[in-house]
């Protein structure tokens, strides 16, 4: 039986910034659009949250009943490290995901209806980045949909629950956040590149080599603030974001000297918490935009 920090370290807490930074901008945005709503905007807080945990529950499931995580540098897998059976973590990953589907449902009550149908589609594509017969995540799709998931579905969504609109701003300010939060897979795929590879998962990092990998993922960050100071020709609060970006510069150079192993745990970690950073001075110049 896993111990509880064990559970806790297998939740991967530090991959929550991914889930918290697109509601803080999202949020943002609606208060700058004064449509700020405290109620909705914590349900989509705790429907982020609850979702990033289960997508990272359900990860350790499928890929350490796949042998993936056989041998991995990082946070602790339950399944690969035989503390938990692929059972328990399966059962925990369902909890996470009731959690998520109790939140959206009062949000969609709040709200409209049609986010049961977004909810639904969040929770599938959650299960099958590494679950399922045909996982996508396998494939060198997971970019595409963590950008879209965590991108505009997130920040768009988050807006529409407090603005009952599908707002220009929110579409634009989704683009980076995206962005970042893609430049983290990015980081944690290059870091299990080899272990992948013999593992026969296709992530992108796989197909494109290392090489191009590291460079991909600093312009990711180059992509990403070049958009904020697009958005703060409109709304120049929002070139607030720009002062998370210094906080790009040691994951930059720790990918593009060669790092691997630990050191890509820490450019992750690094990523993370530029992430966060950027949805919180992003969020907070958008609400002064109003």
């Amino acid at each position: 039986m896993a111990t509880p920090a064990q559970w806790i370290a297998g939740a991967r807490p530090k991959t929550l910034p991914a889930a918290l930074a697109p509601v803080l901008v999202g949020t943002g945005a609606a208060a700058g659009l004064d449509g700020f709503d405290l109620p909705a905007a914590l349900l989509a807080l705790v429907v982020a949250l609850a979702l990033q945990v289960a997508v990272n529950y359900a990860n350790d499931y499928s890929d350490g009943k796949r042998g993936t995580d056989a041998d991995r540098v990082g946070p602790m897998r339950l399944v690969g490290s035989g503390a938990a059976t692929p059972e328990q973590v399966l059962v925990a990953a369902g909890i996470a995901f009731g959690v998520a589907a109790v939140a959206g449902l009062a949000l969609a009550a709040l709200s409209s209806w049609w986010l049961v149908a977004v909810g639904a589609v969040c929770i599938v594509a959650a299960w099958t980045y590494t679950g399922g017969p045909a996982p996508y995540g396998y494939r060198a799709l997971g970019e595409v949909f963590v950008f879209v998931f965590f991108g505009p579905v997130a920040v768009v969504g988050t807006t529409f629950v407090q603005t009952g609109d599908v707002e220009g701003l929110a579409i634009a300010v989704s683009v980076p956040i995206g962005l970042l939060i893609v430049a983290i897979l990015v980081v944690n795929n290059l870091r299990d590149i080899d272990g992948d590879a013999t593992a026969g998962k296709r992530t992108l990092a796989v197909l494109l080599g290392d090489r191009a990998t590291r460079f991909l993922f600093v312009d990711l960050f180059v992509a990403a603030f070049l958009v904020v100071l697009a958005v703060g020709v409109v709304r120049p609060w929002a070139l607030l974001g720009l002062l998370a970006a210094p906080l790009a510069v040691p994951p930059s150079r720790t990918v593009l000297s060669g790092g691997r192993g630990p050191a890509l745990v820490a450019a992750l970690q690094g990523t993370g918490k530029l992430t966060l950073a950027t949805g919180i001075l992003l969020g907070a110049g958008l609400a002064l935009s109003g």
